[in-house]
């Protein structure tokens, strides 16, 4: 497919105010595109990303120089019998009735906390005094964690994610991030040991006691997957909150209806990962050449997916740039699965291990800000903005309500 038009770039300022009208260009014109700066090659529609996220030729080879750096080696750079067996480990504990008897109470009691803190005020900003904290607090504690060590978990998850979407390769930032590796491990690793020994009902306990078919997880493999929840866990539902209240809060008759009827809740998440993803980029690696729309992407080289561009493509959606959390082509029952047909936790076998904790915070979350918050608005005159490209989500969102 020919252009007479320039290519988008993903590293521009403009791109990054809002790279929307860019994916729109590259579906349309750039659906196969190469990207000097990333020495990636870039694919933007729906039916591209789907195939590269469900076709096990594309591996997860590349996350050895894009994740293990910082991580240590986790469950979504293995493959085969490895990755069958790792994920087995570990999904016990972030299926529904697990998450609704054991760590449901702790989410509920993590959500109140943080609302009780600034409830009296009439005002707050839901990014800085909910979303930012509320998973990463949670995760700590589903360890089984000191709650002192809730702001050292933060700057950890705040300096690993700069870490992995430190595209233009800021060496202060990648530097934050490979210290961070060795800190959460002098932290954890004594920790893991002790657990195993005394063994408790807390999700590090579980890991360290999980075995299948003879196979335990060493102890820096249950190091490298709590940095890995830590950072996925905490990203995904720490943009998503944010980016779910901007979008409610920008539609006063969809924020109306959630209020009335809490079954909406999941509605209004669902097309959050839709139309505002937290991930707007994941990367995968081809075993062999593959054609896609555009040409072939060669064997071996990095493929760059771009979950926003292909989570609004008008080949998949109707009316895909407004947010509508009655839209019926986007299947709720299905969104928290490997069958999910939006692409904001991936599909298949790497489909993400913890979306049903992910919804499980959103919706108590969710649910507890609204009760406890009457009357919600923004604050006057604030019009809110996403930022970021790897990631992205409203950096503030300043709200008033009513004390009660």
């Amino acid at each position: 497919m020919s252009s007479t038009r320039e290519a988008p770039d993903i590293l521009s300022a403009e791109f990054a105010e809002d790279p929307y009208p860019a994916y729109r260009i590259m579906r349309d014109e750039f659906p196969l595109l190469w990207h000097e700066p990333t020495q990636s090659y870039i694919v933007s529609r729906y039916e591209d990303v789907h195939t590269a996220f469900r076709n096990p030729v594309f591996t997860t080879e590349n996350y050895e120089w894009q994740l293990e750096p910082v991580h240590g080696r986790t469950i979504v750079q293995m493959s085969g019998r490895e990755h069958a067996t790792h994920r087995a480990l570990v999904a016990p504990a972030f299926r529904g009735d697990e998450l609704q008897e054991k760590f449901l109470p702790v989410i509920e009691r993590n959500a109140r906390e943080l609302i009780e803190r600034f409830q009296g005020a009439g005002q707050a900003d839901l990014v800085a005094d909910f979303a930012t904290r509320f998973p990463i607090n949670v995760i700590v504690d589903m360890l089984g964690l000191s709650k002192d060590d809730h702001d050292k978990f933060h700057d950890w998850y705040t300096a690993i994610i700069g870490f992995l979407g430190n595209l233009s390769q800021d060496p202060d930032v990648a530097a934050a991030g490979l210290r961070t590796r060795e800190e959460l491990a002098d932290y954890l690793i004594p920790i893991i040991r002790e657990r195993r020994e005394n063994l408790g009902d807390d999700l590090l306990s579980t890991l360290c006691s999980a075995e299948i078919d003879g196979t335990q997880m060493s102890d820096e493999e249950i190091k490298a997957f709590c940095s890995l929840l830590l950072a996925a866990g905490g990203e995904t539902t720490d943009k998503a909150m944010a980016s779910l209240f901007t979008n409610l809060l920008t539609h006063p008759e969809q924020m109306a209806a959630v209020r009335e009827d809490r079954s909406l809740i999941s509605a209004a998440f669902v097309e959050t990962l839709r139309y505002s993803p937290p991930v707007h980029m994941i990367m995968r690696q081809p075993a062999e050449d593959v054609e896609l729309s555009g040409g072939v992407v060669p064997a071996g080289s990095t493929l760059t997916c771009l979950i926003g561009a292909a989570n609004r493509d008008d080949r998949k959606y109707a009316e895909p740039d407004r947010f509508n959390i009655f839209r019926e082509d986007v299947l709720i029952d299905r969104a928290f699965s490997a069958a999910a047909n939006h692409l904001a936790f991936s599909l298949g076998r790497h489909f993400c291990v913890g979306a049903l904790l992910s919804k499980a915070e959103v919706e108590v979350g969710t649910n507890q800000l609204l009760d406890a918050l009457p009357n919600l608005e923004l604050a006057e005159g604030f019009v809110p903005a996403e930022q970021g490209v790897f990631t992205r989500g409203p950096a503030e969102l300043p709200v008033r309500f009513t004390t009660n």
